[in-house]
């Protein structure tokens, strides 16, 4: 009894530790969601949609070229690196399940998804703007596209390694061939938990600062060509937080809550993609 005793106060202890560290951590997360949110609603309207970023103590303005830039080179990057991850993913967990390629892929892709993202950055300022001559959009998007890579192989490989067997071998006694079976029946029993991990990886490049620094820069002006400079929300959040102007800082707060909205928004959606398929 002594024993059951002790074993029950170490119990009570313990768990009681990990509640006030669950309590410390929700309260830090709720400190700082508080500040985001009563900082950035101060400066949100519609100025913030329509207007360019201003210049220094000119008063006003808004984030209309960070938003568009933002999203022009978030989709290029999903574009480009969704169906080089998708296809890398398809190979590792239908063709090559148990090869050497597979082991060494999975390896690679395993540290790519560890890397910084500045040694992204770093990586395609070498290999693209030092050959261009100049910062770009371009160079931006693929910085992001190597950051979704990893993480939609890894999305793509564990959804398709989670479909039974038994739907392959049913598919196959139907005589359809291999390709079709992985398009017919993999990926539509996959497919609610791939398109979880490609929200994931735009909630992840969605707020990513340091590759873009180092590839899109930035611009003041609205633009659309990209093979120039290109304004981005990350970028603009770093220079206008840094500054003395109030009315930049002001946009620096504004700009972190759109982010951080457009982060939750993709993540409760992939959440609920996963609980659907997991019911399914």
């Amino acid at each position: 009894m002594k024993l059951y005793a002790r074993r029950r106060r170490q119990s009570k202890f313990f768990l009681g530790l990990s509640y006030v560290a669950v309590a410390i951590g929700l309260g830090w997360l709720a400190l700082i969601l508080g500040t985001l949110f009563f900082n950035g609603f101060q400066g949100l309207s519609g100025a913030v949609f329509t207007q360019m970023t201003p210049p220094p103590g000119s008063g006003g303005g808004g984030l209309a070229n960070a938003i568009t830039g933002s999203l022009i080179m978030t989709a290029l990057g999903i574009a480009i690196g969704t169906p080089v991850g998708l296809l890398a993913g398809t190979y590792m967990a239908e063709y090559g399940r148990y090869t050497k390629l597979t082991v060494l892929i999975r390896l690679i892709n395993d540290i790519l998804l560890s890397a910084p993202s500045i040694v992204i950055g770093l990586f395609i300022y070498q290999v693209m703007v030092v050959k261009m001559g100049h910062f770009s959009a371009i160079a931006g998007a693929m910085a992001l596209a190597v950051i979704v890579l990893p993480v939609v192989v890894r999305a793509t490989e564990d959804m398709l390694l989670l479909v039974p067997d038994s739907l392959r071998e049913a598919a196959s006694a139907l005589g359809l061939a291999r390709s079709i079976m992985i398009g017919k029946v993999a990926y539509r029993a996959a497919r609610a938990g791939i398109i979880t991990g490609v929200l994931l990886a735009i909630a992840r490049i969605s707020g990513e600062t340091a590759p873009l620094l180092f590839t899109a820069l930035n611009n003041q002006f609205f633009t659309t060509d990209l093979n120039q400079p290109m304004a981005s929300l990350p970028t603009v959040i770093f220079q206008f937080a840094m500054s003395p102007y109030k009315e930049w800082q002001q946009l620096a707060w504004t700009g972190a809550l759109l982010i951080t909205l457009a982060v939750l928004a993709l993540s409760i959606t992939a959440r609920a993609l996963h609980n659907q398929g997991a019911t399914k």
